[in-house]
């Protein structure tokens, strides 16, 4: 199985990133063939609202970072996108690849029955962590993504939120979390 990690986070070892690599383990101890991006180490820009996706060629035109990033995901069985809350939504990074994404869909997809490029049937790890304990606090972000997600072709979606971790290795002492994080790596990876 190919997969594909996208840490959002601008610290390589932030909570969000934990929970990554412990989905991570689990795929590498099943074989998987594994990719991971650090999005703050790469140099992109967001969507340029060119249009040529949907007039010109089925991609994205602009070649930066993004690019390899992008055909990555194209061909990817599993993605896990980890993200903390920055201002009551997912990092700039983030954002900026997901904006990019919007190169998947075809011209007409607000119409089409098959509205992406993308193989439908992948699956989707979503981690998203915030120093806000509440889980009421913030659960609109990932609803925002979804529908977009699923219309990308992601059928299988699971969502892993650490509410509650804010410093540099606190999600450690969470063993609800861990244990999410863990048994949804047993479902997506057999």
């Amino acid at each position: 199985m190919k997969v594909v990690c996208i840490y959002g986070s601008p610290r390589p070892k932030g909570n969000s990133a934990t929970i990554a690599n412990w989905i991570l383990e689990k795929g590498q101890q099943r074989g998987n063939d594994i990719q991971s991006y650090y999005l703050n180490k790469l140099v992109y820009r967001g969507c340029q609202a060119c249009m040529a996706c949907k007039m010109k060629i089925e991609q994205c035109v602009v070649n930066d970072d993004l690019t390899g990033v992008l055909e990555a995901i194209r061909h990817t069985d599993v993605l896990i996108m980890a993200t903390p809350i920055y201002f009551a939504d997912i990092t700039a990074q983030l954002k900026g690849l997901i904006d990019r994404m919007y190169s998947y869909f075809v011209p007409d997809f607000l119409t089409n029955p098959k509205p992406s490029r993308l193989s439908s049937g992948k699956k989707l790890i979503y981690i998203q962590t915030q120093a806000q304990p509440s889980q009421e606090m913030f659960l609109d972000v990932f609803q925002k993504y979804e529908l977009f997600l699923r219309m990308m072709g992601f059928t299988e979606i699971h969502l892993i939120r650490g509410c509650g971790v804010r410093d540099l290795g606190e999600v450690d002492a969470r063993n609800d979390i861990h244990d999410k994080a863990i048994e949804i790596a047993q479902s997506v990876f057999g």
